[in-house]
């Protein structure tokens, strides 16, 4: 056989997703691990879903992060789990895999009714900035679908102790520059 006809063959480690999961966790090898689980898509869901249960927070935070492009339905009760974990990156990460439709790439999309209030408690009620903003955000992409995301914006306004959530907030209400850039256009 010549080197044209030859197929070839990945290294185990390649599509040992447990390891490459695993991998996530240390820092010299992460990268490679997430682009791998990245492009293996369904194949590693399995691995995937195990690690949202994994002991380390930085291997569940980046498992979100790949399953926010190649979500499952049976990876959500698992991703619900750690929405209330004590590590903010894993919340924060958890909320943006449920929520963020934009980032799918499969045909798991949760259905607002079910994200956007998990979305707006968090937005409200969660003591990690960086989790608030996250939920923010979400809230915000909702605004023109669901007029109860106005409504939560202005509540979180008011009681939103950071000023960069803040202003974040503002760029969804009427009349901010997210608000208005992201209105449907009427047809004529």
């Amino acid at each position: 056989m010549d080197a044209t006809t030859t197929a070839t063959v990945p290294p185990p480690w390649a599509t040992d997703f447990d390891s490459l999961v695993e991998n996530l966790g240390i820092p010299h090898r992460a990268k490679h691990a997430h682009w791998t689980l990245l492009g293996a898509g369904a194949q590693a869901v399995p691995a995937l879903k195990q690690g949202l249960s994994h002991p380390n927070p930085t291997v569940r935070a980046a498992v979100c992060v790949i399953l926010d492009h190649c979500l499952e339905e049976d990876c959500i009760p698992a991703l619900r789990a750690n929405l209330t974990h004590e590590d903010e990156a894993v919340r924060a990460w958890a909320i943006h895999a449920l929520a963020c439709d934009r980032c799918k790439e499969g045909s798991c999309r949760p259905g607002e009714d079910d994200t956007i209030p998990v979305a707006v408690d968090m937005m409200l009620n969660d003591p990690s900035a960086l989790v608030r903003s996250r939920a923010i955000a979400l809230v915000g992409e909702s605004v023109h679908r669901r007029p109860a995301s106005i409504d939560a914006l202005r509540q979180a306004l008011e009681t939103e102790p950071s000023p960069g959530n803040r202003k974040i907030v503002r760029w969804w209400l009427p009349g901010g520059p997210r608000f208005e850039r992201t209105k449907p256009k009427r047809s004529s």
